[in-house]
């Protein structure tokens, strides 16, 4: 997972490049991609849909408690970051991380102790709007109130 400091506190995975909306896709979505492209082997798609289905059984959806928690107007560039401390959710991304790497689709992990305005937390999870796209956004509104 890379080096980091003692006092970080989430990790995330995501793609090395920005997708068609500006965002980091996730390792979720990454993986999730390949399969809609059709381009998964009939093992990598059982590890898809089996782990898929455990993460959704054991952690919450933060769309399920807020809808628009991912909306681009109101949360831009809105991501969600493991924490640390969820090892029996970070166990699992390894796999995920092999498919990725197997189809030659860059994702990397990184580490903060302060990765924005936290938007949503639950004990396992946050979503942040990273400090340089409220700076952005602060910066927008203020020019359109002129």
């Amino acid at each position: 997972m890379g080096s980091g400091s003692e006092s970080d506190r989430y990790v995330r995975f995501q793609s090395a490049h920005r997708n068609g909306r500006g965002n980091f896709t996730g390792v979720f979505g990454l993986v999730n991609n390949l399969a809609r492209e059709g381009r998964l082997s009939d093992e990598e798609e059982s590890f898809r849909r089996r782990n898929n289905s455990w993460y959704d059984a054991v952690y919450t959806d933060p769309t399920t408690v807020d809808p628009h928690v991912y909306d681009a107007g109101i949360n831009p560039g809105a991501a969600a970051w493991f924490k640390l401390s969820a090892t029996h959710l970070l166990a699992r991304v390894s796999g995920y991380l092999e498919i990725l790497s197997a189809h030659g689709v860059g994702c990397r992990a990184l580490r903060s102790s302060d990765p924005g305005r936290v938007i949503y937390e639950d004990d396992v999870q946050i979503v942040a709007v990273p400090h340089a796209q409220d700076a952005t956004a602060a910066h927008a509104s203020t020019n359109t109130q002129k």
